[in-house]
């Protein structure tokens, strides 16, 4: 098999000659087709994600064939096409995950390879509507959205949502989403171009979030929202917590900018609104979202292929925040 390591921080994978896998009790070994980058993968090679072990293959999404069962594996699995849930142990609490909880692809080996070894837990039968770039794309950032969206913030039909910086896998992933669930969405981006694409899939509408004075802009043509979608954070968070409605919700999955320097806390209590986390989400959530995405026939949005030996190249991409949707890696050798 074939796997891109990260040996060393700040310097790029290199492909490896690894020894074939084998399956242990309650495992698999997964044929891999496909494999999508992360935000998160980006930021282990650069030293800024806890408890990095290395080397690491990276990756944790991905889609393939199952090649091998090991002991306790219901046998009608080998052979079928699968998409990979990127989170293992999860515990059975559904409001948090145990302390167990791992992501594929560090500190255990994960996609960037043409196999890999995972718990049948994180099995799915692939849609037939959904090719391998697609499925690959899904798991992570399809999950991250979902519980944002529907199980912590429990958006509804009709209400209006505000996504910030449409492009990404997870804001793109839930703009589809509350689309197809009817509920108003709206989008911020550094990036007219990103927003008429976000407008073509639905969106009402979209704000450039460097803009001074855009929330006022907001309110104005589309009202306060319900529910508001954050991925940032930062310095000009207390601007959220203005616009949102009296009553509603923010959800945050990530801070790209860090902490705010303060909480307006009187606005805080005084409009009655909640400020809530999310991350990943649990196996009920991964479920919930395979139907969604069944029943809707949400296909997930693809910016670009590249083979497995050019991941550094699709590494870079991600760098520069350019990619509209997921970039994905051709894996099968």
């Amino acid at each position: 098999m074939k796997a891109a390591v990260l040996e060393k921080l700040h310097t790029p994978l290199s492909i490896q000659d690894r020894h074939d896998l084998n399956a242990p009790p309650g495992h698999v070994v997964i044929q891999l087709k496909t494999a999508a980058l992360n935000r998160r993968d980006y930021w282990i090679t650069q030293g800024l994600y806890p408890k990095i072990k290395l080397p690491v293959v990276l990756g944790s999404d991905g889609a393939g064939v199952v090649l091998e069962t090991g002991d306790g594996v219901d046998a009608s699995w080998k052979g079928k096409e699968v998409i990979l849930q990127s989170g293992i142990n999860w515990g059975d609490q559904e409001e948090a995950q145990a302390p167990e909880f791992e992501v594929l692809g560090m500190p255990r080996d994960g996609t960037f390879a043409t196999h890999i070894l995972v718990p049948q837990e994180t099995l799915h039968e692939k849609p037939d509507f959904l090719s391998w770039e697609e499925a690959a794309a899904l798991p992570l950032a399809g999950l991250t959205a979902w519980r944002s969206l529907f199980t912590q913030g429990g958006l509804k039909t009709g209400q209006t949502v505000l996504i910030t910086g449409v492009g990404g896998g997870v804001a793109l992933a839930a703009l589809q989403f509350a689309v197809a669930a009817g509920a108003k969405a709206w989008v911020t981006s550094s990036n007219d171009n990103k927003i008429k694409q976000a407008i073509q899939m639905g969106a009402r509408g979209g704000f450039l979030y460097k803009d001074d004075g855009w929330e006022t802009s907001m309110a104005k043509e589309a009202g306060a929202p319900d529910l508001i979608i954050d991925s940032a954070g930062g310095k000009t968070y207390n601007g959220l917590i203005d616009l949102v409605k009296p009553g509603g919700c923010i959800v945050n999955y990530g801070s790209t900018l860090g902490n705010p320097q303060q909480i307006n806390m009187f606005k805080l209590f005084w409009k009655q609104i909640r400020l809530q986390g999310s991350s990943l989400g649990s196996p009920a959530d991964f479920r919930n979202m395979m139907s969604f995405i069944q029943e809707h026939q949400v296909k997930t949005i693809v910016d670009a292929v590249y083979p497995l030996e050019e991941v550094n190249t699709a590494l870079e991409r991600m760098k520069h925040s350019e990619q509209f949707g997921k970039i994905v890696l051709t894996c099968a050798s």
